[in-house]
């Protein structure tokens, strides 16, 4: 499954990822531990990427409605905006590290963006990639008014993509489905 393709400009071959959207949230950590399981059956590197951004403060700078120009009006207000880029380091470190034995014998790769969520993990693609999201469960108007990371990748996304939506909690639904993981279930499926 994982054939290597080549590269832009006859570049070195691209080997398919496994690429997954982080950012600390219940939904995400599901969606890692999907894509941990599918990159293993796959024999495909894991890229876990984290987007962040300095959000909309009222104005414009460089023409762009939220942070995308230099820092230097913000630091010259006493705003140090490496901080935020260190914690989102950090997060995918920790995500990582707490994969433990799972995460053992795959290629991982942490990668931290700036910039729209959406758009940061698009870019990160290609289109032998395999992109992975999580969902947060809004699902119907919520989705048209916001406009969620999962539904701007799938329909964007120029590789496939797998959204791992949340196991049900015990007690609703279908008492066997409540009970399922989803890593569980992406073993299953093979």
């Amino acid at each position: 499954m994982t054939s290597a393709t080549a590269g832009k400009n006859g570049a070195a071959p691209h080997v398919p990822a496994v690429v997954v959207g982080i950012d600390g949230s219940p939904g995400a950590h599901e969606a890692l531990a999907w894509a941990v399981a599918e990159a293993r059956l796959r024999k495909a590197p894991l890229r876990v990427v984290h987007a962040w951004m300095f959000g909309y403060v009222g104005g414009s700078v460089s023409g762009v409605p939220f942070w995308g120009g230099s820092f230097d009006s913000y630091t010259s207000q006493g705003l140090d905006v490496s901080e935020l880029h260190h914690a989102a380091e950090e997060l995918v470190d920790r995500a990582i590290a707490d994969l433990g034995e799972e995460g053992s014998g795959l290629e991982i790769e942490g990668r931290v963006v700036q910039g729209a969520p959406a758009q940061a993990l698009l870019d990160e693609t290609t289109p032998a990639d395999l992109l992975v999201v999580g969902s947060r469960g809004h699902g119907g108007f919520a989705d048209l008014l916001l406009g969620s990371v999962s539904t701007q990748c799938v329909h964007h996304a120029t590789c496939p993509v797998v959204v791992v939506h949340p196991a049900k909690p015990a007690g609703t639904g279908d008492g066997a489905a409540a009970e399922r993981d989803p890593v569980t279930e992406a073993k299953e499926a093979t």
